[in-house]
């Protein structure tokens, strides 16, 4: 039995108990539909293999011998992953397209006796589904945008509006990049079509009928590109402007990439790629602050003479409306807290 995905509803799929992904670990990695469970009936070995026979030796070899390799790991799934589960158990499985390696692994869990079905189109029902909302539909949400120099925690500030109830959207998080070239965390950031996947689904989550508060970025995140009903809506969003001291965002900044500096030879590696930008002289510097320790005066001599010219080029082409500039003595939680509150409050005039 056909299941047909109309809508990326967070409770869409909740008539099932579990979402399995018959596709190879490495197709499930680039992305996948949220909240399913990876049980390849094909390895990216096997699956290479197949596909190498079906080309250039014959089809139906391929599909013989990929019926027996899908079987093989249908058995061990059964024995093992899905062992404990009980008569009632409803299933929704799915492959690249709702073909054969769902459809077998479907027919063997029927036959058995639970009630499964497979998603029409497969996963390629459910990217149609990301795409038109990020790509072709306008987005119905409207944003705020805070903006500021690097360190000027926004980041910090946003985390603080969603803990006192206003609505927020992460965008670096949902890439696992802060948007610098020195901002990569220590994990790899998600494929472009997982990055998209996780937007959409944060998207779902908000209430366009409320603003929604994201730091002011450029239109790539680290490697990866925000999609174009979102940036189109950004690019057309009011914008809040925090304005801190160069020393209150050097002492932010040390704080908040310790998780870098506590790597000094990593980041030296990132501190190296700036002498595209930057003098050798400059990086030769900045590189000894790193060796002696001095990362707030580190903090400090990047954002002057690299990050802050930067973000004046970047806002020269901007159009966007201006609401308000915050100032700010300090960085630290408290003010951080009073920065949000102060945000919140101007919410009500968007």
């Amino acid at each position: 039995m056909a299941f047909k995905l109309d809508n990326l509803r967070s409770d869409a799929l909740s008539r099932f108990d579990t979402v399995i992904d018959v596709r190879s670990p490495a197709e499930f990695a680039e992305d996948h539909v949220p909240g399913a469970i990876n049980l390849p009936v094909m390895s990216n070995e096997e699956r290479a293999t197949i596909g190498t026979i079906y080309v250039q030796e014959s089809a139906f070899r391929a599909r013989k011998l990929g019926a027996a390799i899908v079987a093989r790991n249908a058995a061990d799934h059964i024995e093992t992953h899905l062992s404990g589960k009980d008569g009632a158990w409803q299933p929704l499985v799915y492959c690249w397209r709702g073909g054969q390696r769902s459809g077998s692994f479907a027919s063997f869990l029927s036959q058995i006796g639970w009630r499964t079905e497979v998603l029409e189109g497969g996963y390629r029902s459910y990217r149609t589904q990301v795409v038109r909302m990020l790509y072709e539909d306008a987005l119905p949400h409207s944003f705020v945008l805070l903006d500021g120099n690097t360190g000027s925690g926004k980041t910090a500030i946003l985390h603080a509006l969603k803990a006192q109830g206003a609505q927020m959207l992460d965008l670096e998080g949902l890439a696992n990049h802060r948007g610098s070239l020195l901002g990569a965390m220590h994990d790899e950031q998600p494929s472009q079509k997982m990055f998209e996947s996780r937007l959409a689904q944060a998207l779902m989550r908000l209430d366009p009928s409320r603003p929604i508060v994201a730091e002011a970025e450029s239109s790539k995140i680290g490697e990866r590109l925000i999609p174009a009903s979102v940036w189109k809506t950004m690019r057309a969003a009011p914008r809040i402007d925090i304005a801190a001291s160069l020393e209150a965002r050097a002492k932010f900044l040390t704080r908040d990439y310790a998780d870098v500096l506590e790597d000094p030879s990593r980041m030296a590696e990132r501190l190296d790629k700036l002498r595209a930008l930057c003098s050798h002289q400059r990086v030769e510097q900045w590189l000894e602050f790193l060796r002696q320790g001095k990362h707030e005066q580190l903090a400090a001599d990047l954002m002057q003479h690299h990050y802050d010219r930067g973000y004046e080029r970047s806002r020269a082409g901007r159009e966007n409306t201006v609401l308000a500039t915050l100032q700010t003595e300090g960085l630290e939680p408290s003010d951080i807290a009073q920065l949000a509150t102060r945000v919140k409050a101007l919410l009500d005039q968007v």
